[in-house]
């Protein structure tokens, strides 16, 4: 079947107010030129600032990450109450740098999932192997681990709502990218893995994104495999001049 590719711009620790809007504004003509679903997720401090910079427009706002609780005792978290007064659309949860840095498991990671569907948000679920997990030969088994937990508890329907990235972590930021084959053979064992735990059906209609050193000169050839549906790309959304081509591949 086909799916719809989704290309979404995690700009992580980046953007003051004024480079926020400036880029975000910058995207719209592309975004409204693109058949392809469009996503910025700036800090926080940006998200009402850009949600009012691309009213109007297709591109999707999101937040980098929430907190599992919906209020409480949390210094420094943000709730799902607070993103959805900013009109957030949606929610990047455990990625890699949340996980590394910040001690995220995959149990924390599917309470989130389930507090953000609860509250009707769209969700981008991130997973992927350590650098010695591939080299080990385990890469398979860890996003297959890795999927199954964070999927827990929740039900085929809400698998309307979640987006899964794959990102080698050996590849987020550091110019390395998994070969396009590699990468697509990794996308077919989570599509696998979503028709063991719910149905053929559900699985072919997942959009499965690819991150890890996504750029202009390889977001073609990408894009090309058969079980790679969009890109959840970092340092290359950060510029108006490397990601309209990436949001554009396809013209």
């Amino acid at each position: 079947m086909a799916r719809k590719k989704f290309l979404a711009g995690n700009w992580k620790l980046w953007g003051t107010l004024g480079e926020a809007k400036a880029l975000a504004t910058a995207l719209i003509p592309a975004a409204k030129a693109s058949e392809n679903r469009v996503l910025v997720a700036p800090p926080y401090t940006a998200i009402a600032a850009v949600k009012e910079a691309v009213k109007g427009s297709p591109i999707l706002v999101g937040a980098q990450d929430v907190s599992a609780l919906e209020t409480g005792a949390r210094t420094g978290e943000i709730s799902v109450l607070m993103l959805k007064e900013l009109g957030v659309d949606v929610i990047i949860l455990g990625h890699s740098e949340r996980r590394q840095f910040h001690g995220e498991t995959d149990k924390l990671v599917n309470e989130k999932i389930k507090l953000a569907l609860k509250h009707g948000f769209e969700v981008i679920y991130c997973n992927g192997e350590t650098l010695a997990e591939r080299e080990a030969g385990k890469a398979a088994e860890v996003v297959i681990r890795q999927t199954k937990e964070a999927f827990a508890g929740l039900t085929e329907a809400d698998l309307a709502k979640v987006t899964i990235a794959y990102e080698p972590v050996w590849a987020i930021g550091t110019g390395k990218t998994a070969t396009p084959k590699d990468a697509n053979d990794i996308h077919k064992v989570i599509r696998s893995t979503v028709a063991e735990l719910y149905t053929k059906k559900a699985a072919d209609a997942i959009i499965i994104q690819y991150g890890g050193s996504v750029k202009p000169d390889n977001v073609k050839e990408l894009m090309a495999q058969t079980d790679i549906d969009g890109a959840l790309v970092g340092g290359a959304s950060l510029k108006a001049d490397t990601f309209i081509p990436i949001i554009a591949f396809d013209k």
